[in-house]
């Protein structure tokens, strides 16, 4: 049986993280292994040693500085409050029982995902190009609003990867009709290994970059309006100068681990990160 069914669909905007309302979910829910991302290891379902009784970071301020770039990286598309305050009804990790605890950590990556497809549905739904599959997008958002407010066993029990699959299908066929508008020729790396690739200037209007792997490299000044980023790995990826104006399915996570500029132009659906002065 589903429980607490929205009664209207998301916006991007309530698809961002909202700490206040979250038990620091990922702080304890999700593993990390020490890295460049983060300094020492932590196992699944373990408090990260700087997460506060209060739910806070206690270095929260200084991340960067201590180690955990990871940590400023991620978002949770608002799933931390909504198994929080709605799948869980505000009951505290802390306080209850610990199969409630493993519970909710269960059901936290799950949700995490449920999230991450709503982002993209909705942004889908805004392209006006688009608009031949917009019933069956609107269908999807519904269907994947409707599994968000699964009970906590439904939800550990999904097949999140088979649905997925489903809006993927849509994602993609969205991502095709957008980019028919761009003059010139679009350029299929779609999964391409673009590693350290130096891309400075590059013409990448209207390409498919989906699943492509960016880390570090050099997009200084690239044109990439139009682009379809969805799962980029834009890890160290240079963006200096770089015009991403209208380019889509990108996240504030793949934005966070990219490095930038102040003439680096971003769609409207994202935020400059703060450490961006700072890198370049």
């Amino acid at each position: 049986m589903l429980n607490c069914m929205r009664d209207h669909h998301v916006g991007l905007t309530e698809l961002r993280g909202d700490c206040e309302r979250c038990f620091g979910l990922c702080c304890v829910a999700l593993p990390f292994a020490a890295s460049a991302d983060f300094a020492v290891d932590k196992a699944a379902g373990t408090p990260c040693r700087n997460l506060r009784e209060d739910h806070r970071c206690g270095i929260h301020a200084r991340l960067r500085q201590k180690g955990f770039t990871g940590c400023t990286v991620y978002d949770c598309f608002g799933a931390g409050q909504q198994v929080s305050q709605i799948t869980f009804g505000g009951r505290d990790w802390r306080t209850g029982p610990p199969e409630q605890a493993r519970r909710m950590f269960d059901v936290f990556p799950v949700m995490r995902q449920l999230h991450e497809l709503l982002w993209y549905l909705t942004e889908a739904l805004a392209l006006p190009a688009a608009r031949p599959v917009h019933a069956e997008l609107r269908k999807a958002l519904a269907k994947t609003e409707e599994l968000t407010a699964g009970t906590p066993e439904e939800l550990a029990g999904l097949d999140v990867a088979a649905h997925r699959q489903e809006v993927n299908v849509l994602l993609l066929r969205t991502s095709e009709l957008a980019r028919a508008g761009t003059r010139g020729r679009r350029k299929d790396r779609r999964g391409a290994d673009l590693v350290g690739a130096r891309l400075k200037g590059a013409d990448l209007r209207g390409a498919s970059l989906r699943g492509a792997c960016l880390i570090a490299a050099d997009l200084t000044g690239a044109d990439l309006r139009g682009a379809d980023l969805i799962g980029a790995d834009l890890r160290d990826t240079d963006l200096t100068d770089a015009d991403l104006t209208g380019a889509f399915f990108l996240t504030q996570p793949q934005v966070n681990a990219a490095r930038g500029s102040a003439g680096t132009r971003l769609p409207g659906s994202v935020t400059r990160p703060g450490h961006w002065t700072a890198q370049v």
